[in-house]
């Protein structure tokens, strides 16, 4: 069957779905469902993964408890006014925490992931700071037609970039390719269509996450690490523990300092109306 490819006028019809009272309410309650916490315990500040080494240091080190639902878990940290959930992995899952997130109206969400280094100059360990993603997943024609470009909201990343500035530290920012194809790495013929896009990097969550948000009127940045350089050497459970000790700690400590500092010193983010 071929899926139907949405017009402007099917965007606006969704638009109104978005909005819709009832829907909201059932985001909301899936929302506690799904992570095991009332939607009233969540923070305007949050922070998206896929690692539970994410959720244990910031449980430890900011004294937040986690707790697990059906799906997902979750830590808030009164304190920082921040929150930090791990969705899992994949382009489904990400829409569907930031259609849940939209009941609660976050102030700004960010997403820490990691992501296979694509562009020469990449090593292990480097910051990739995304300003678009090419959308080669099979979700986000869901919420926007094939023309409208993933972007990730860019105040969110402008304030991340002075963080990363302020702490000595380097980035590269460029585009991303999203994929849903998990073992790409055997594929020759993938691997020739990433040489011919030029693209930064390569992960499978960033643009579902950055098209849905713009349905959803829900600020949404991400900084991603650089955990292997996947046309060179595809990563084991051997080098992603190495990737966990000695980079995420860094990570983690700018998504905080983002989130916790974004509304004093960020400039302020505004949508547009539909």
């Amino acid at each position: 069957m071929t899926q139907k490819t949405l017009t402007s006028a099917d965007i606006f019809d969704k638009a109104r779905t978005w909005n819709n009272p009832k829907k909201m309410k059932i985001a909301r309650d899936m929302l506690e469902r799904y992570t095991g916490c009332d939607a009233k315990e969540f923070n305007k500040h949050i922070i998206l993964t896929n690692f539970e080494y994410y959720m244990d240091r910031f449980s430890k080190r900011f004294n937040a408890p986690l707790k697990s639902g059906s799906v997902m878990r979750v830590a808030n940290s009164k304190q920082l006014g921040v929150s930090i959930i791990d969705f899992k992995i994949g382009s489904p899952t990400a829409a569907l925490v930031i259609e849940m997130l939209s009941a609660i109206n976050p102030d700004a969400v960010l997403m820490l992931g990691m992501c296979g280094g694509l562009h020469r100059d990449l090593k292990i360990g480097d910051f990739v700071l995304p300003m678009a993603a090419i959308r080669d997943e099979g979700t986000s024609i869901h919420f926007m037609p094939p023309q409208v470009p993933a972007l990730p909201t860019f105040k969110i990343q402008k304030f991340i970039s002075q963080i990363i500035i302020e702490k000595g530290l380097k980035y590269q920012a460029g585009v991303i390719h999203t994929t849903d194809y998990r073992f790409w790495e055997f594929d020759e013929a993938f691997k020739k269509t990433l040489r011919q896009e030029k693209v930064t990097a390569i992960e499978m969550e960033c643009a579902t996450l950055f098209v849905t948000a713009f349905a959803c009127k829900v600020p949404c940045g991400a900084l991603l690490l650089v955990s292997d350089m996947p046309l060179h050497r595809i990563k084991t459970k051997k080098s992603a523990n190495k990737v966990f000790r000695e980079y995420t700690d860094t990570h983690l400590e700018i998504g905080v300092q983002a989130m916790t500092e974004i509304d004093e010193r960020g400039d302020k983010v505004r949508h547009f109306e539909w």
